[in-house]
């Protein structure tokens, strides 16, 4: 066979894992947004180059912006050589990319190949890529046995799903993904939360791996985790999908939440800039003195508020309205917050023949 090859994303994804080194060959801004799961970044162009060499091509011409990005591209093709693939044996299969399947991933691909090694190149590029992620999302969501777990704020449901994929159940959790706890206070201090595009590539990651006879396990979302949508199909299949209601006290729910948002234990000015958020819901007036709460030092005091004035209230309203199955919704009762708790939990619920 002659080398590089060249394939659509559909005829190379039956082998995608038999690859060495997924080489995504853009520049790391765009890398950034979004890749093929698994995919290292050895841009060909930095994000500066490709600004200059675009630049050229819109104001001087095609021919002067070749020769200048060329050398570019050269350069950074033989350093790419030096730090990590030189080491590499003869069989190993590199498969390259881009944006489109033009000219940096042809020029990584060609000098890859004339070294003896037996690279793909993908066809379309990370276009063709992300076409097929769009046209695939609703067909595995279409194919799936969804489960959703149900329940009020701090009942533990992300630590169900945890301890579910633990015991070998399958599980999307989506505010894993989206590096989101899902409400207004959700936001993860010490983690951005990925683009849209990076959010719908590990949902398909996920899901294309996942034996559509077996259910999944899914936390009760709404059609947005912190900034990010949930794929339409997605939503619309949980939301109409079996429910189990996760039950446990207020104590232990308190408990859980300050120990699931310690960082705005410890940090209450955090707090209060996102309590800023709910003013139009509950006004000034009630916002300052849950500020004042915080500021106090009465975080289980505010905690407990919280969940009584605003989510309790909230999730009751947007379960019943949304999720369709809720009525027959059965009940499991969490008694602790501890890794065994949700792990007895867990075995209780496979257990079951029936969500």
């Amino acid at each position: 066979m002659k080398y590089p090859r060249l394939q659509s994303f559909q005829d190379l994804l039956p082998e995608l894992h038999e690859f060495s080194t997924i080489i995504d060959v853009r520049s790391p801004g765009e890398f950034a947004e979004d890749h093929i799961p698994g995919a290292i970044n050895c841009p060909v162009l930095d994000n500066t180059e490709r600004i200059q060499v675009g630049t050229l091509y819109k104001q001087v011409g095609a021919f002067e912006a070749k020769k200048v990005g060329a050398a570019l591209v050269a350069k950074n093709i033989g350093r790419h050589i030096e730090a990590h693939f030189s080491g590499k044996e003869k069989d190993w299969r590199p498969l390259v990319y881009c944006w489109r399947g033009g000219n940096r991933s042809g020029s990584m691909a060609h000098i890859l190949a004339r070294i003896g090694w037996r690279v793909a190149q993908l066809d379309g590029g990370y276009k063709d890529y992300r076409r097929y992620v769009n046209a695939a999302l609703p067909i595995l969501a279409s194919g799936t046995q969804w489960r959703v777990i149900c329940g009020t704020t701090g009942s533990g449901k992300s630590h169900l799903l945890q301890s579910l994929e633990n015991q070998g159940a399958q599980v999307l959790d989506l505010e894993a993904l989206a590096a989101h706890k899902g409400s207004v206070l959700g936001h993860l201090p010490e983690q951005a939360q990925p683009s849209q595009k990076m959010f719908e590539s590990q949902i398909w990651e996920r899901m294309r791996r996942f034996d559509h006879t077996r259910p999944v396990f899914v936390e009760s979302e709404s059609k947005k985790v912190g900034n990010l949508r949930v794929p339409e199909e997605i939503i619309n299949g949980m939301r109409s999908s079996p429910c189990i209601t996760l039950e446990l006290s207020l104590e232990q729910r308190i408990n859980l939440l300050m120990r699931d948002y310690a960082h705005f234990v410890g940090a209450p000015e955090a707090l209060n800039v996102q309590l800023d958020c709910l003013v139009s819901l509950h006004g000034k007036e009630k916002i300052h003195a849950w500020k004042q709460l915080a500021l106090a030092g009465r975080m289980e005091e505010l905690v407990g508020i919280l969940l009584e004035k605003h989510y309790d209230p909230t999730y009751t309203r947007s379960i019943n309205k949304n999720f369709s199955q809720m009525d027959s919704a059965s009940v499991i009762t969490q008694d602790g917050i501890t890794e065994a708790d949700f792990a007895r939990t867990a075995r209780a619920l496979l257990a079951q023949k029936k969500p």
